[in-house]
């Protein structure tokens, strides 16, 4: 009880502190949406999606993209805090780790939520619609976010690692070439062979592939095993970063200061 109210106060204090830079908050918001109208509209015209639209291809895209930025997000956080003092601070008090992890987690959580909400709009907005229904609806958001959990610990523990904001910016290094070597934006069927491979497994592509059919919105027909059996894909590859991240996190917080 103690570690969860622990949780519950930290949470509390990330919130709070976004409330004081609402700013940095809205850019966060509305860059998939910047994003969402360049491909869509800019460069939407040349993409010839063979069972739909482009934009009801591209949308579940942003939306597990929308995950992706998440990592860059969290690093940014925990090396800001690192820099500024704010974790050694928490480290001196009678709180433990698990604590102090799982508040940060769920705050990111909470945002993640708002970001998925500003998209979705964004996506009626522009035509887009789930076609399946509420519960396939809901089972892709929850796909959605257990992709975000998972980039959480990978986000905390890279934060930890770097410790300071002006190396976080490498971060960007693996950001998007993630983001952009997946079927977020296009079909790995149109990508040389051995790309198409690469992109196929990116865990960002099972998640972006699964949300698709669960929405029942195009998936450019593509047949290889990784599309085929997305939705198992898009439970496993988050497993398997919580499991080995969540442990790595925890203990390089442990670690700070030796």
């Amino acid at each position: 009880m103690t570690a969860i109210l622990d949780a519950t106060a930290l949470t509390g204090r990330i919130l709070l502190h976004w409330r004081q830079r609402p700013g940095s908050i809205l850019v966060g918001f509305l860059f998939p949406v910047l994003m969402v109208l360049m491909f869509g509209y800019l460069f939407g015209g040349a993409m010839a999606v063979p069972d739909g639209q482009y934009l009801d291809f591209l949308i579940p895209g942003m939306l597990a993209m929308t995950m992706l930025f998440g990592l860059e997000a969290m690093v940014v956080a925990v090396t800001t805090d690192t820099a500024k003092g704010v974790t050694e601070r928490i480290r001196a008090m009678p709180v433990t780790t698990t604590a102090i992890l799982a508040g940060r987690g769920a705050a990111d959580l909470l945002n993640a939520v708002a970001g998925l909400a500003v998209m979705v709009l964004t996506g009626l907005l522009v035509g887009w619609t789930p076609e399946r229904g509420l519960l396939p609806a809901l089972a892709a958001f929850g796909l959605l976010l257990w992709l975000r959990f998972a980039f959480i610990w990978v986000g905390i523990y890279l934060g930890l690692l770097l410790k300071t904001p002006e190396s976080a910016a490498a971060v960007q290094i693996l950001v998007w070439p993630t983001g952009f070597l997946s079927s977020a934006f296009v079909s790995p069927a149109t990508m040389p062979d051995w790309l198409g491979a690469v992109s196929a497994w990116n865990p960002l592509s099972a998640t972006a592939t699964a949300i698709r059919d669960l929405f029942g919105n195009p998936t450019w027909g593509a047949t290889d095993w990784a599309s085929t059996h997305a939705v198992p894909l898009a439970l496993l590859w988050p497993a398997a970063l919580t499991a080995i991240f969540l442990p790595l996190a925890a203990r390089q917080y442990r670690a700070l200061g030796r």
